[in-house]
């Protein structure tokens, strides 16, 4: 993503740029309705198989380009066929739940709308929002919590892509740090300018995920007040104390930090 802009842009064109602007725009105004079953969320489906599951960092990196390729889709564009269902979440308070599914439950997953990812065999679904009163029954019944993955080491990120880097401290399920990667992915393609945005969807919003831990943290955090990254600040729902900031979402072209 670090080549020419002018190069891979060409094809920007104005239902992108209308999308894009939607994105930066922000989300949340409107709070939550006072009947709790038409609250918002996206559904995110992690694909987990029991005899042969993914590494951890590479399904994070699926579900969070997954979350911002649906964003960016044309289908949520002006007049698009999602369009209604994702303004009504975007602009409403945001949340994302991750369930788990493997065999035939994956399967009925992928005929539910939405888009799938595969990064380094792993994949993830994120789903078209909607009331949580009115999920899809063969999604309703996916498990939120349960089966987790064990901490992986994947490496040097790529320095071509977006690195999101996830909190260590906080100890997060894969599950929700599934829904927070989701987050980062959605703010950060949101701050890019519309060509970076534009450029990233080219490579169908392919991420690293990384941990970070005590000693990295403190700097990252330092690019956030900054303005050279993005944060996710938790709302405190599940898991985590609310303010806490979960995930930090690296530009691509960013130096990698110290420690």
């Amino acid at each position: 993503m670090t080549e020419s802009i002018d190069a891979v842009t060409r094809g920007l064109d104005d239902a992108f740029a209308a999308r894009h602007a939607e994105l930066a725009g922000g989300y949340g105004g409107s709070g939550d309705p006072d009947d709790p079953a038409l609250v918002q969320a996206m559904q995110m489906v992690l694909h987990i198989p029991k005899a042969d599951p993914p590494p951890r960092s590479a399904l994070l990196a699926a579900a969070a380009a997954a979350a911002a390729a649906l964003c960016l889709d044309p289908r949520v564009g002006p007049d698009g066929e999602w369009e209604q269902r994702y303004l009504a979440w975007k602009r409403s308070r945001i949340r994302k739940v991750a369930r788990r599914a493997r065999g035939a439950q994956w399967l009925a997953a992928n005929e539910v709308d939405g888009v799938t990812v595969e990064v380094d065999g792993a994949q993830a679904r994120a789903l078209v929002p909607g009331p949580v009163g009115a999920i899809d029954p063969r999604i309703r019944k996916l498990q939120i919590g349960g089966t987790d993955l064990e901490h992986d080491e994947p490496g040097p990120p790529d320095p071509e892509l977006p690195v999101l880097w996830v909190n260590s401290k906080l100890g997060m399920t894969v599950g929700k740090a599934a829904a927070q990667a989701g987050h980062a992915s959605m703010l950060l393609a949101g701050a890019l300018p519309v060509e970076q945005a534009y450029a990233w969807s080219l490579r169908g919003f392919r991420c690293s995920v990384r941990d970070a831990g005590p000693r990295r943290w403190p700097e990252l955090c330092d690019r956030v007040r900054q303005g050279r990254a993005t944060a996710v600040r938790d709302a405190g729902f599940t898991e985590v104390a609310p303010g806490s900031i979960t995930v930090i979402a690296v530009p691509p072209g960013g130096d990698a930090p110290t420690g």
